[in-house]
């Protein structure tokens, strides 16, 4: 009989749905329920007998602390399934640590990701920051030339980290004309969907033939602020930067002070080095900065996403498989 901790929420939502999938897989699953009450904590003796555990969307953030106090409390647990695809919170490497296997829901939110940063850049690409400033005047502002955005077919993006969040955003940009160039570690796969793929030690150089630089990359200790303002100077002026990824990728001041100083034509920024975004942050204010709150993956879709993944891994997992999107000590995630 293998225990798998879930939440009450999860259970309500799919726990007659995984039982059933337990039956026709022959899987002797017992479900260990987390209280409804947040404060409400488990026996012990409970806790022991867990083996698995799933932490689902709806844990976070509220029910976290709940969560993982029963997760640090089973001494024989032996894999964590969790709904995100970024594993640099301390818990996970805590986890690790124990012996503990754990595999992410990586690919989960590609989709509607790689929708909202290619968003972000259709709206810096056909200037729209001038229209909506004209609207919230009521002013009728039509762009002339000289002032004609570039056509996007022909320019460049380089993506940074190129997982299935970047291989998404790629695929969107090379539909739309730019040309695309990647930056991962591992090698080139045929379905890899950019025009160049090439090793982070070629990131300075690529850098200056790119009009956009997208950053997709898990933060790790090679990537934390590797986007600094050296990086940055490399860029053309006029370019523009979108980040889905994490905030500290990127060195924020120096951000501000290129897209204060021009040399940075636009940003759309969805993460930050502090979040939430201070209320003084320049950032709010720039005409050309468009900002989300690190909600660049909201879609209805994306727990049923989540679940499909955790599925095919229970299944795998009673089966003694290899796992999907497993992480190791020393994985590289890019």
């Amino acid at each position: 009989m293998m225990t798998l901790i879930v939440s009450h929420q999860f259970n309500v939502g799919y726990g007659t749905n995984l039982a059933a999938f337990a039956a026709r897989a022959g899987i002797a699953l017992d479900l260990l329920v987390l209280p409804a009450d947040r404060d409400a904590r488990l026996a012990e003796a409970d806790c022991a007998r867990a083996e698995v555990a799933f932490f689902s969307g709806d844990v976070f953030p509220d029910f976290s602390r709940q969560f993982f106090s029963v997760v640090r409390k089973a001494p024989d647990l032996k894999w964590l399934h969790v709904f995100n695809a970024g594993v640099d919170h301390p818990i996970y490497a805590e986890m690790l640590a124990r012996g503990v296997r754990l595999t992410t829901s990586s690919g989960s939110t590609a989709e509607p990701i790689a929708q909202t940063a290619i968003t972000g850049l259709m709206m810096l690409a056909r200037n729209f920051p001038r229209w909506l400033a004209a609207q919230r005047k009521h002013g009728w502002d039509p762009m002339r030339a000289p002032d004609f955005p570039r056509d996007l077919r022909g320019q460049t993006l380089l993506v940074l980290g190129v997982g299935q969040i970047g291989s998404e955003i790629a695929r969107l940009a090379r539909a739309l004309g730019l040309h695309v160039i990647g930056i991962r570690r591992r090698p080139r796969r045929p379905e890899d969907p950019v025009d160049e793929l090439h090793p982070p030690a070629r990131l300075p150089e690529l850098l200056s033939r790119s009009d956009w630089l997208v950053i997709a990359c898990p933060l790790t200790a090679e990537t934390r602020r590797l986007v600094d303002a050296e990086m940055l100077a490399k860029l053309p002026r006029g370019a523009r930067v979108i980040n889905i990824a994490r905030g500290e990728v990127v060195d924020e001041p120096a951000l501000v002070a290129a897209l204060q100083s021009g040399h940075l034509g636009g940003a759309y920024l969805d993460v930050f080095e502090q979040e939430p975004l201070a209320q003084d942050s320049p950032l709010w204010d720039m005409p050309n900065v468009f900002i989300s709150p690190h909600n660049s993956a909201a879609a209805s879709g994306n727990d049923e996403r989540v679940y499909a993944i955790f599925l095919e891994n229970l299944r795998r997992w009673t089966r003694g498989e290899p796992l999907l999107n497993e992480v190791f000590k020393t994985s590289d995630q890019s």
